[in-house]
């Protein structure tokens, strides 16, 4: 068994939402090393992926600077306290990014997208059952809805348009849960 044992972190830096440290380990061979560590202070976040009755979804498009453009990917957000459910984490954004409210919640996955740096978890939902409701964007949230298939979006995830892991990682499992019959 490959184990690690932490010597101690060093906060290097810190902002709103991260914490960056030096990280202090030794090794199974008992030498000292040290990585970057990224620490989300609220845990993580959550994000849903809404399907309509018509297998339309609705993604939102904004800009991400850690990639300096433009991205798709499902309404998402950070949680609000630590310990805050992801699915109401998830409702909350699907409406505040998009309008809709899904009425029934599928958990896929609980996932650690920068696995080699970053702490960030974030809870992965399929929404469904839409109900409209209201827009509440926060005053620096610029946000675009755009609706489309998901035949659609899977075809931008196949062209290299949809880069988003947790985007990707809902239309993986919508299109597993639909193959299996489980929706």
């Amino acid at each position: 068994m490959v184990e690690f044992k932490r010597v101690r972190l060093e906060k290097a830096y810190e902002s709103r939402l991260v914490e960056a440290y030096k990280d202090y380990l030794i090794t199974p061979e008992g030498e000292e090393v040290c990585f970057d560590l990224l620490h989300h202070k609220s845990g993580g976040g959550s994000g849903v992926l809404l399907v309509d009755e018509e297998e339309n979804t609705y993604l939102v498009k904004l800009y991400r600077n850690s990639v300096n453009k433009a991205v798709l990917e499902i309404p998402a957000g950070a949680y609000s306290f630590i310990g805050e459910s992801g699915e109401v984490c998830a409702v909350r954004e699907a409406e505040e990014e998009t309008g809709y409210i899904p009425q029934r919640m599928i958990h896929v996955s609980n996932m650690v997208s920068s696995i080699g740096t970053y702490d960030e978890t974030t809870d992965v939902f399929i929404g469904l059952d839409l109900k409209k409701g209201k827009q509440k964007l926060d005053p620096t949230e610029y946000v675009e809805v755009i609706k489309m298939s998901i035949d659609e979006a899977f075809a931008l995830v196949e062209d290299g348009t949809i880069i988003d892991s947790k985007t990707v990682a809902a239309l993986y499992a919508y299109k597993y849960k639909k193959l299996t019959g489980e929706l």
